[in-house]
Formats: structure tokens, C-alpha cells, sequence
């Protein structure tokens, strides 16, 4: 599933730098993931780079958006080939 920042974000600057998809801007008031981008660092890392450095813990996994492994590799794999991250 794609990661999601909830609305209690600082802003802190931190997330967004780190993720290797691109997948985090900033929006109208907090960061934001766009699920479509967001692999969960499938592809990259063991685990979510976002989640690691977030200080205030404010980065959920979206129930809205739930995908397996497998489905997040496929997305990393298509975004890669498309030249998007």
C-alpha cells in the first residue's frame, strides 16, 4: 500500500529529500505522497525512507490504498522503465 501523511506533518523537510521516487511534495498545507509514485521504497531500500526520518511520526501506511510487495515492485519497475523517479 502507498504511505500517506496525515494533517498533524511540521513540515520539517525532512521526508521529502529522501524518497527515491519523487513521490512526496509539498501541498496546500503538508506534504504529500502521491500514491501512484509511491513504492514504499520497494526497489530501494528494506524499508520507507520517509518513515525512518519522519520526527513526529506522522507517516501511515494508507488504508485506502492497499498493494503487496509484489504489486509495489511492479510499480517500482513501471516507473523506472518510464523514466519517472
Amino acid at each position: 500500500m502507498a504511505l500517506k501523511i496525515l494533517e498533524g506533518c511540521i513540515n520539517c523537510d525532512m521526508c521529502e529529500p529522501e524518497c527515491p521516487n519523487k513521490a512526496i511534495s509539498m501541498g496546500e498545507k503538508v506534504y504529500e505522497i502521491n500514491p501512484d509514485l509511491c513504492t514504499e521504497c520497494v526497489g530501494f531500500y528494506d524499508n520507507p525512507t520517509c518513515l525512518s526520518v519522519c520526527p513526529i511520526d506522522v507517516i501511515i501506511k494508507d488504508p485506502d490504498r492497499v498493494e503487496d510487495h509484489d504489486t509495489l515492485y511492479e510499480k517500482f519497475v513501471h516507473l523506472v522503465n518510464e523514466d519517472k523517479i
